[in-house]
């Protein structure tokens, strides 16, 4: 059971949104960068951060009577997890105010979940603050170059709550799991590092001595 606001001891155990997305994508992956502090980039990660970087203005700004507020600090003692969402439109004027979060992504939306939640998750954070419901968000993906309606059912709160606290369960503990080699990982900037290939079965020491100590 995630415990209650009130039960949270400070801001210091609250851990990154984006490492819900990380863990979903791969625990290892979010161990090595959140407990290990390992980062690396590759192309992808690249055309990300410049991504983020046209959109991280800071700047609000108004289109059709909508105001959107940029690189919005968040936060949420329920959840346990801050962050900072890319843009935070305003929905409606005065106590019908409603926050609609979007996430900016590279690429077109992927098979699983990661970015979902991430956005989730946001959202959990804008109901906390707000005191408000928030019933769906917007993930954008550079390619095609369109907003994906997301809608924040139970399900999907659900599962964004699971993950919050098997990201916090796993940095408290400090311990990086095993690797897992699969076919994400040649997508992984981290994959060098990672090295999931080599280390995805433990060292034979026998083997190893007789390999290379029988001369």
């Amino acid at each position: 059971m995630m415990p209650k606001p009130d039960q949270r001891q400070d801001e210091e155990n609250l851990v990154p949104v984006s490492a819900l997305q990380h863990y979903l994508f791969c625990p290892r992956q979010c161990a090595l960068i959140h407990i290990e502090q390992q980062w690396a980039e590759n192309g992808a990660t690249v055309e990300g951060r410049l991504l983020h970087e046209r959109v991280d203005s800071g700047v609000p700004d108004r289109k059709r009577g909508v105001r959107t507020l940029r690189t919005l600090p968040i936060r949420s003692f329920a959840l346990g997890i801050y962050g900072k969402a890319d843009a935070v439109e305003l929905h409606g004027t005065g106590s019908t105010l409603i926050p609609y979060p979007v996430e900016y992504k590279r690429g077109s939306p992927k098979p699983h979940h990661a970015d979902e939640v991430q956005l989730c998750a946001q959202a959990l954070c804008l109901e906390e603050m707000f005191g408000c419901a928030v019933s769906e968000g917007a993930l954008f993906y550079d390619r095609p170059h369109r907003r994906t309606t997301v809608q924040f059912d139970q399900d999907l709160r659900d599962l964004t709550q699971k993950t919050a606290q098997k990201v916090q369960d796993m940095l408290a503990a400090g311990k990086t799991p095993q690797p897992v080699w699969n076919k994400g990982c040649k997508h992984c900037s981290l994959e060098a590092i990672c090295q999931p290939r080599r280390l995805e079965k433990p060292l034979c020491v026998e083997k190893w001595f007789l390999e290379n100590l029988e001369d």
